[in-house]
């Protein structure tokens, strides 16, 4: 019975250890890593990580986030992070230099409010709390021609630009 325990333990272990180590390799997930970033023309550097997820025939607000009214992490796996190397103004708002969680809200039609937050270690939106928020902006989105995968583009100009299905919003970072 004892010998029947151990090599028990020594199986789960096993298995624990095997899913550890396949969970290292984030390249490997249906959602993969992705990164972009720019350099501002007064120096700031503008760098977003987040999960890339794909529509695969999903309908976006149903069966495929965002869907209207909620919290949306704006990516896959763990929570969207965007960093500046130096205090910015996003549309117009003050914002200090540092790392933020990226959530969004869609509004079902062409609304979005974009929320800057302090907590960058959480997965997904399951502990966003409002109380956490450094900034909230609103802004308009359009329908676009259909991107399969997420894109987040931080580009040179000092746009940041949220291509996802059929739809597309845009904020400014100076």
């Amino acid at each position: 019975m004892k010998k029947i325990f151990q090599v028990g333990c020594v199986l789960l272990f096993s298995m624990i250890s095997m899913q550890a180590f396949s969970q290292q390799d984030k390249s490997k997930r249906p959602s993969p890593p992705t990164t972009s970033q720019a350099t501002l023309s007064n120096g700031t550097q503008v760098q977003i990580q987040y999960g890339q997820p794909s529509v695969k025939g999903r309908t976006i607000g149903d069966n495929l986030e965002p869907k209207a009214g909620k919290v949306w992490r704006t990516g896959a796996n763990e929570a969207t992070v965007i960093e500046f190397s130096k205090d910015v103004k996003v549309e117009g708002k003050a914002l200090k230099a540092g790392k933020y969680a990226l959530f969004t809200i869609w509004d079902g039609k062409d609304g979005w409010t974009v929320i800057f937050s302090s907590n960058t270690g959480q997965w997904g939106a399951y502990d966003y709390k409002e109380a956490e928020d450094v900034l909230r902006i609103q802004v308009k989105g359009t329908k676009r021609t259909f991107s399969e995968k997420l894109q987040l583009n931080a580009n040179n100009s000092g746009k940041v630009d949220v291509n996802w299905g059929d739809y597309t919003f845009s904020f400014s970072v100076q």
